[in-house]
């Protein structure tokens, strides 16, 4: 008989334990599609309105053209009508003298930028055309008698019934700026056979420095501040010569490192030996390996010059000893020197470099000193030595002018997926284009235009596809783009780096064409639209035209802003009639203020 408590242990059964389990998941799982059934009813009820015109919204952003409602900008007061918003001497005052910093560029807030035309002066005329007007220009059109006042004496230029002329005189050129280029040339051999093809002129008075070499294959950047002369670069540009407002204070110039192949000083009045030298080590920067600085005025030739500078014999032998040992300690060479010119070059190679210790003065720059940043940059006190990395950007490994025009650069290889498949490629398409927009322009074919500025480039290839026009180009890369300009600088071409949500360091009606490829579509997330196209009005010259290549999403906002300018535009079809790229090209309208209408 088996004991009670020798009973197998009772277990359940599983059969039994599933049954309740599953009845239990299926009611869950109906309780669950219950509530999501309630819960989707509910959000379509909440959200459905709002999802399907935020789709369609995106959609259309995508394809439709941006629209704008037409609108008439008004005239500016005629006491603007030499504007330049960010080196406006009644906003002087409101910066420090310190090394003339006041003349750099400050550009005003937002809440103060024109929203108007700025005018013409009274009488102004389309100008004399290339090359007559080099020599001359209309006085109505730049009415400043400072220079002729106060100059009258060194023959810069004179004012004779409607005109001002140009004889090619100077302060250190009192024989003439021919006579004075003649004499450089034979103590530089290389301007005469294609080796110097870039130049900078500090201090450039109205630019006939510059102006002569052109004849000379020598193309230069123009550099003046506006200052109480009044009008240097404006002069400058009036004659068809290139030009820019700056001035070397307190910060780098709007130009990358190792690009011009000289730079010149004729009695600029900078005091390069001050301040530690910060000045020269500038023009160290930007100077290619191998270049050359030229130097003329005090202390040069003070043996026979220092009574006329209100000086002593000793005081300019003590300026000269200085700025030579200063020189040496750049890695500058005296390379030559007669009468009243003195030319220093820049080392060409590294062995004066790798003499240098942390020690030195003036230092090297550390390598976290980017050499080619140099928009609202400080000056510093070191010096920039070239790139390891390349080899061929010294003035005797540079191909001669013009072959150095359409060979590639080293420094492509600094431009994001730069290659010389893709220079080469620029530069052909360039061609194609070009070549369309003299179809559709037929002023580009002729001497009506002189100055004209390439908006926003990459590697040049608009400049170069018209190197055989009697024209010149600046180059515009964006400060906030890839770094190309040095690229501009190696095919012999000039350049500055700007921001296009500032204005240009440029007089107003100073350009006969300006011209962009896709600069809204790149810029339009930082700029107003508007204040560039206002910009573009102010600084091209009455009857002078506009190239705009852009997406067809902006063209017809553009042409709306620019009715509302007074510009006559014309769409067209792009040289392979894509779709999605259209070309709008407008012409200026002159007028004059209603005040002087009357």
């Amino acid at each position: 008989m088996k004991n009670k408590d020798s009973k197998p242990a009772t277990h359940p059964d599983k059969t039994s334990r599933i049954v309740p389990v599953t009845l239990m998941f299926i009611v869950l799982c109906g309780f669950s599609f219950y509530l999501g059934g309630i819960f989707c009813s509910e959000k379509e009820r909440f959200f459905k309105k709002d999802v399907t015109p935020l789709i369609q919204i995106r959609k259309e952003t995508a394809v439709a053209p941006l629209q704008i409602k037409s609108l008439a900008f008004p005239e500016c007061s005629s006491d603007y009508q030499d504007y330049t918003p960010c080196t406006d001497p009644k906003r002087w005052r409101k910066y420090g003298n310190y090394r003339l910093s006041f003349m750099e560029r400050h550009c005003p807030p937002m809440t103060e930028r024109k929203e108007c035309l700025v005018p013409p002066p009274d009488g102004y005329k389309p100008p004399i055309r290339w090359p007559k007007s080099r020599d001359e220009c209309w006085y109505r059109n730049v009415p400043y008698d400072w220079i002729n006042n106060q100059k009258s004496n060194q023959h810069w230029l004179r004012k004779e019934g409607e005109k001002f002329f140009f004889p090619g005189g100077g302060t250190m050129f009192p024989n003439g700026v021919g006579s004075y280029v003649d004499s450089m040339q034979k103590l530089i051999p290389g301007m005469k056979d294609g080796t110097i093809r870039t130049a900078i002129d500090t201090g450039c008075g109205v630019a006939s420095w510059g102006g002569d070499l052109l004849d000379r294959g020598i193309l230069t950047v123009s550099l003046a501040p506006r200052d109480n002369h009044e009008a240097q670069v404006q002069f400058a540009l009036e004659r068809g010569i290139p030009a820019i407002l700056g001035i070397i204070s307190t910060q780098r110039l709007p130009f990358p490192s190792n690009s011009f192949d000289m730079a010149h000083c004729s009695r600029c009045l900078i005091p390069w030996a001050e301040f530690d030298g910060i000045y020269l080590l500038e023009i160290h920067r930007i100077l290619r390996p191998g270049g050359f600085w030229v130097l003329s005025g005090p202390p040069i030739n003070y043996e026979n010059r220092w009574r006329g500078w209100n000086t002593t014999v000793q005081e300019q032998k003590a300026d000269f000893d200085k700025l030579k040992k200063l020189l040496a300690s750049m890695c500058f060479k005296l390379y030559n020197k007669k009468d009243d010119i003195a030319v220093w070059q820049k080392s060409p190679d590294d062995s004066c470099y790798n003499q240098l210790t942390p020690a030195s003065y003036p230092p090297k720059c550390d390598d976290s000193m980017d050499p080619d940043s140099a928009w609202y940059t400080p000056l510093h006190s070191c010096i920039t030595t070239p790139s390891q990395n390349f080899k061929k950007l010294g003035l005797q490994s540079t191909p001669k002018w013009p072959n150095r025009l359409h060979i590639t650069p080293e420094r492509v290889s600094m431009v994001p997926s730069g290659s010389s498949g893709g220079f080469k490629h620029d530069d052909n398409k360039w061609k194609v284009r070009v070549k369309h927009y003299k179809t559709l322009l037929p002023a580009l074919r002729s001497d009506k235009i002189r100055n004209i500025m390439d908006m926003n480039t990459l590697y040049g290839g608009f400049a170069a596809a018209l190197i055989n026009s009697p024209v010149w180009v600046m180059n515009v890369v964006s400060s906030y783009g890839a770094n190309s300009l040095g690229v501009v600088y190696d095919r012999g071409l000039i350049g500055t780096y700007h921001d296009w949500c500032e204005a240009f360091s440029t007089y107003p009606r100073t350009y006969d064409l300006l011209h962009l490829d896709g600069l809204f579509t790149a810029e339009s997330h930082r700029c107003d639209m508007k204040y560039v196209l206002l910009e573009m009005d102010r600084i091209l010259r009455p009857n002078g035209y506009v190239i705009i290549r852009e997406s067809s999403y902006f063209i017809d906002a553009i042409a709306t802003i620019a009715k509302g300018m007074r510009w006559n535009c014309q769409k067209h079809d792009t040289e392979y009639n894509v779709e999605k790229e259209k070309v709008l090209i407008c012409q200026k309208k002159l007028w004059y203020p209603k005040k002087s209408q009357q």
